[in-house]
């Protein structure tokens, strides 16, 4: 981690966004060999959100982020950045400038960012370095993720798992620092692990030019190696972070992971010596929304006043790419 000098950061809101459709697992049984035993017993998951007709990735994310800002005080003309982590735009071109018209936030510069479940912790990392060095004063990050869009629903393996929605934070800058440590990792050569894939078909154009027209495939998973991956490279990552922060885990509040399974949350605490107490989990009524996990998960345990200024958080995303990363910051 290069620590830059400059401003400091502070975390001074949070929010999420509201879907009441809930898809249960009892409800996947009907469509789908399975069963709420089968699926909570591996994974955690009781249910999922899923966007209505009426939502999209834009929508969800502009109401997260409202919530973020109305919870730090401020108005979204005061807002000069907005990043947006997702894997699901609406716009392949980008869906940030789309939050930034639906909120009023004339004065920011918005762009997409793309780390799958990873995503949210990177944004807040990028966002980081652009307060530190002065560029910008209050940004909203964002992570918001649709996977019911791109989800086989026949395809028992994947479909149990992942739900969407939208959460978001308000960073500043301050005087005191409260990121506190940060490190992030990418292995390309897993790449085949966990995929959303564009296939084409070479069709001939004019001439000798040819040209190559496809869309994307639905996710495809290997979850042992997925599984692996994480167990092995989230606690890693944290070690890392905390020794970037000079802290250890003693000195950590709250642990709020990617929330892709129940397994991997309890074996990285169990490996980190952190009590179940502290960690946060939510999967079982969210399921797994990729780069919303973390932002919902904050946003939950903000509002329900479990998280408390001056607490201190280890949070780690970990996903396609395949990435990994992990932040130690104070809230408040």
């Amino acid at each position: 981690m290069v620590k830059q000098t400059g401003y400091g950061v502070a975390f001074a809101g949070s929010g999420s966004a509201d879907i009441s459709t809930a898809l249960s697992n009892d409800d996947l049984s009907q469509i789908v060999e399975t069963s709420d035993e089968w699926i909570a017993t591996r994974t955690g998951i009781r249910q999922r959100r899923i966007a209505g007709a009426a939502d999209s990735l834009a929508t969800l994310s502009a109401e997260a982020a409202r919530g973020a800002i109305a919870m730090a005080n401020l108005a979204p003309a005061d807002i000069d950045l907005i990043l947006l982590a997702t894997s699901t735009p609406d716009d392949l071109f980008g869906t940030a400038c789309q939050v930034q018209a639906a909120l009023g936030a004339q004065r920011a510069v918005a762009f997409d960012l793309t780390a799958a479940c990873s995503g949210f912790v990177f944004a807040l990392i990028t966002a980081a370095q652009f307060i530190r060095t002065g560029a910008y004063r209050n940004v909203v990050v964002i992570g918001a993720d649709v996977l019911s869009r791109w989800v086989d629903w026949q395809d028992r393996t994947t479909c149990v798992l992942f739900g969407d929605g939208a959460g978001a934070v308000v960073m500043q800058a301050a005087e005191t620092d409260r990121l506190l440590g940060f490190e992030m990792g990418s292995d390309g050569s897993l790449n085949g692990c966990l995929n959303l894939n564009y296939q084409s078909e070479t069709q001939p154009l004019v001439g000798e030019v040819q040209v190559q027209t496809g869309t994307f495939l639905p996710i495809t998973m290997n979850g042992r190696e997925v599984y692996r991956f994480a167990v092995n490279r989230v606690p890693e990552v944290l070690e890392k972070s905390l020794f970037h922060a000079g802290l250890d885990t003693a000195d950590i509040d709250w642990l709020i992971l990617h929330q892709a399974n129940q397994r991997i949350l309890d074996a990285v605490a169990k490996r980190l010596k952190i009590p179940s107490d502290r960690v946060v989990s939510n999967m079982a009524k969210h399921g797994n929304t990729s780069a919303a996990s973390i932002p919902i998960a904050l946003d939950e345990w903000v509002r329900s006043g479990q998280i408390q200024p001056g607490d201190k958080i280890a949070t780690s995303g970990f996903g396609a790419g395949l990435t990994w990363g992990a932040a130690i910051f104070e809230w408040g």
